[in-house]
């Protein structure tokens, strides 16, 4: 099936055609022609699926049709759990947004950074994303009217919900019209999620995309063992002896990052670090900045492992392993996603060798492992 067949104007699905976009995802199949008919959605579908563009699309393709209303009275309100995904959403909805006959003015707003850039740039936006905490703040300074959208969207609920924004959403929820399109998105379909479901949703359209067993079979693991002192040689004998690019490199602390990703720069590699001690524009720019290929390596702290949208991201390097088998799947998903194939390096000391052990029982497979004691990574 192609794009063609969804019931997407000309205009996006030329957007499609320049962004390479050529075979919808299940989720992108299975939502975009319900949400053209303006129908309540409640899809279920894993982080890295492609449901950011499930929503972006059709909820494009009928903003055109949409009535105008008052300056600072949004059409859409997207809600979302974090500052990195609020950015992540803003650079979908731009990018197909170009192709659409009238300007459509899209905004982000988070909180973290200062608020009056925010209120004064609301002037003429049609579609909002924001995190719970600063859509309040927006809405009491009446630097933003939420009452009568069109379209609302919750992406990753299940995230929100878990980080105690509750009470926030209740009070955001109590804003809005009766009548509108209510779209929720979540990785997983927990109580809290279902009780959301009960109170947002009209006659929903339920979506499950079923993760089959073998997406981990996309990943190719492999992990060396090595002396805690040869890290540093044999993370760069390794991206110099297979030319790696676009390798999103993972280690313990903000400190590690910012060591790693130096002596990675001081032997002709070009790499930025980035971590919660970075700025957010900081965090932003390198991101995007390596999304696009321009950095070559990565290196970050857990911050990334959750929630940031890498398409066919290539390499991930456990520089360092983290503490939980959960969180060594986090990392390593950024890697093998939407179908894509990838390749998860994962570094082995021996005070590592049995908490890999039970890192591989908990993900019932085995990992080849390779004795790198032997690489000649003279000169690395």
């Amino acid at each position: 099936m192609s794009f063609t067949s969804l019931g997407l104007s000309p205009f996006i699905l030329k957007a499609l055609a320049l962004e390479n976009y050529s075979q919808p995802y299940p989720i992108q199949k299975e939502a975009i022609p319900v949400i053209l008919k303006n129908k309540d959605v409640l899809g279920i579908a894993k982080t890295g699926s492609g449901k950011t563009a499930s929503y972006v699309l059709p909820i494009l393709n009928n903003l055109k049709s949409t009535k105008t209303l008052k300056n600072r009275h949004v059409k859409v309100l997207v809600l979302v759990p974090t500052r990195e995904l609020a950015m992540q959403v803003e650079d979908v909805f731009n990018t197909f947004a170009l192709a659409l006959p009238e300007r459509v003015k899209t905004m982000a707003i988070f909180g973290g950074v200062s608020i009056n850039p925010q209120m004064m740039g609301m002037n003429g936006v049609s579609i909002l994303i924001a995190t719970p905490g600063r859509l309040i703040e927006l809405e009491e300074s009446n630097a933003v009217s939420i009452s009568e959208i069109d379209t609302l969207v919750l992406d990753e609920a299940d995230k929100m919900l878990n980080l105690g924004f509750k009470e926030e959403m209740d009070r955001i929820f109590a804003l809005l019209p009766k009548k509108r399109q209510n779209l929720l998105f979540s990785a997983t379909l927990s109580k809290e999620v279902e009780n959301i479901k009960e109170l947002l949703l009209n006659n929903p359209e339920v979506i499950k995309i079923e993760e089959r067993e073998d997406d981990i079979e996309l990943i190719d693991q492999i992990a060396y063992t090595v002396e805690e002192s040869r890290k540093g040689p044999l993370l760069r004998y390794l991206i110099k002896k297979d030319n790696l690019k676009q390798v999103l490199v993972f280690v313990s602390s903000a400190f590690k990052a910012d060591s790693v990703a130096n002596k990675l720069c001081r032997n002709g590699i070009h790499a930025v670090s980035t971590h919660g001690k970075k700025s957010m524009n900081s965090r932003s720019e390198s991101l995007r900045r390596f999304k696009t290929g321009k950095i070559r390596v990565l290196v970050t702290t857990d911050l990334l492992a959750r929630g940031i949208d890498i398409e066919f991201l290539p390499y991930v390097i456990n520089y360092e392993l983290p503490r939980s088998p959960k969180d060594y799947v986090h990392r390593i998903g950024r890697t093998g996603r939407a179908e894509s194939p990838g390749e998860a390096i994962s570094f082995i000391t021996p005070e590592d060798e049995h908490h890999f052990k039970i890192i591989q029982k908990k993900m019932k497979k085995e990992v080849r492992v390779v004795d790198s004691a032997d690489f000649d990574m003279q000169g690395c």
